[in-house]
């Protein structure tokens, strides 16, 4: 925490603005050193102000920039700050990275910027992590929802969960720690109530963390059905591009085809499998039996049917949709209401295949209820913990234990609300969560 950093925090490549940042305590210093070494225009850049100069070391020019600073605590990371925007070549970037390492910063580790703003209390580490949601968001609905929790929405639930419990733990041990005292030991029927309503807060944010996964990875969708029902044609269809082969001999889509696509603000991962049925072909056989897996990983079933056939046997689960192909041919009495009638050949039907899906993956609203917030799987994990702790100190109490194992209970829960927000003692936990951030941010 003592060094000061430097990275280039725009994406790797050519582009018109190349980003460079500096964070520590010798980042105006560095700065103002590169400028200041080119006589015929020695600059210093302002504090939060723009300032246009020539950057260069050892008497070579580096580039025509622009450059500002930033005065801790009132920066990103709560720490002297400078940011370089240069011309966004590889070239240019690289020669102006090499010049600040030079001048006695060091390369930045990934999200080591992020975490410096941690460290320094100017985010908790849900805000932290959103950081990076919001970078991969693809979709406008996991932008919104990483946008929320950047500004603070799951932080501040979290700290009034936290404060809740506190008070009920502050309380018992109050009560354990001073008996003479005459403190209301509050383990009847109310010390139940405060705890049931935080089991219940819990319950809520635990409620939101599949459709915070859907939102941040993508609602893996197989398009699942016998050979030649048009599953690569329904792929290429909603993707909007010949992704897969189409063709009229059966058994032509051999292994697993994943395209990403946006429908509707939601970000389906589309996955084209081989056609079942009953064939010798080795490499076939195996096709099909991927088919099979990822149709038991799939959070969305599309069970591609032929339009003018019969119905057969259906597949079993909430998670399937039936849709009827090639009503260019017909439709088969059997998939009235049964079945979504569509034709890739016509282009028809794909506005109620669309709304079905949406309606399937979120029970007909695309709204995040309430607080838009949506947990993660860590944070999942974390809840989780800290609702069984609450419930065995709802059960110790029922049960007759004494007050000082219930304390326990409600110190594990503490914990694991704590370790949501970042208030933890291991720097492995850490270390784990900001290895998974880009260098530079």
């Amino acid at each position: 925490m003592t060094d000061t950093i430097a990275a280039i925090s725009s994406p790797f490549g050519e582009g018109a603005i190349g980003v460079l940042r500096l964070s520590g305590p010798r980042s105006h210093e560095i700065l103002a050193s590169l400028f200041a070494g080119h006589l015929a225009r020695p600059r210093k850049p302002t504090p939060r102000r723009l300032t246009h100069g020539l950057l260069s070391k050892n008497g070579q020019v580096l580039d025509d920039v622009l450059a500002t600073t930033f005065s801790g605590p009132k920066s990103y990371t709560g720490e002297d700050m400078a940011e370089i925007y240069c011309h966004g070549g590889i070239l240019v970037t690289r020669r102006i990275l090499d010049a600040l390492l030079a001048s006695g910063a060091r390369l930045a580790e990934p999200g080591e910027f992020s975490f410096r703003a941690f460290a320094h209390g100017k985010m908790d580490l849900t805000q932290a992590e959103a950081v990076m949601d919001v970078i991969r968001a693809q979709t406008d609905l996991a932008l919104r929802a990483s946008q929320e929790q950047l500004s603070g929405k799951l932080g501040e639930a979290m700290m009034a969960l936290r404060t809740e419990l506190l008070q009920i733990l502050a309380h018992l041990e109050a009560y354990i720690d001073f008996p003479d005292e005459d403190i209301d030991p509050e383990t009847g029927e109310q010390f139940c109530q405060r705890v049931t309503r935080a089991v219940g807060e819990i319950d809520r944010l635990l409620a939101t963390a599949s459709r915070g996964r859907l939102l941040r990875e993508g609602v893996r969708t197989v398009i699942y059905g016998e050979p030649n029902v048009g599953k690569s044609s329904l792929l290429n269809t909603l993707s909007g591009f010949d992704r897969a082969i189409v063709s009229s001999t059966p058994g032509t889509t051999r292994d697993l085809i994943e395209e990403n696509i946006n429908l509707g603000g939601v970000h389906l991962r589309l996955i084209d499998t081989a056609g079942i049925r009953a064939s010798e072909d080795e490499i076939e056989q195996q096709g099909m039996a991927r088919s099979r897996h990822a149709l038991d990983t799939a959070d969305l079933v599309l069970h591609l049917v032929a339009a003018p056939h019969p119905p057969g046997e259906a597949l079993p689960g909430d998670n399937i949709l039936v849709v009827a192909n090639k009503t260019d041919l017909g439709l088969h009495p059997g998939w009235e209401n049964r079945a979504i009638p569509i034709s890739c050949q016509e282009q028809t039907g794909f506005d109620l295949l669309e709304k079905a899906i949406l309606e399937k993956v979120f029970g007909g609203s695309l709204l995040l209820q309430n607080s838009e917030i949506a947990i993660s799987a860590r944070h999942k994990n974390c809840l989780i913990r800290a609702q069984k702790a609450c419930q065995e100190a709802l059960h110790a109490l029922k049960e007759g234990v004494s007050i000082e194992l219930i304390a326990i209970e409600l110190h594990t829960a503490l914990d694991a609300i704590g370790e949501v927000m970042g208030r933890v003692e291991s720097d492995d936990i850490l270390g784990e969560i900001f290895s998974t951030f880009c260098i530079g941010k």
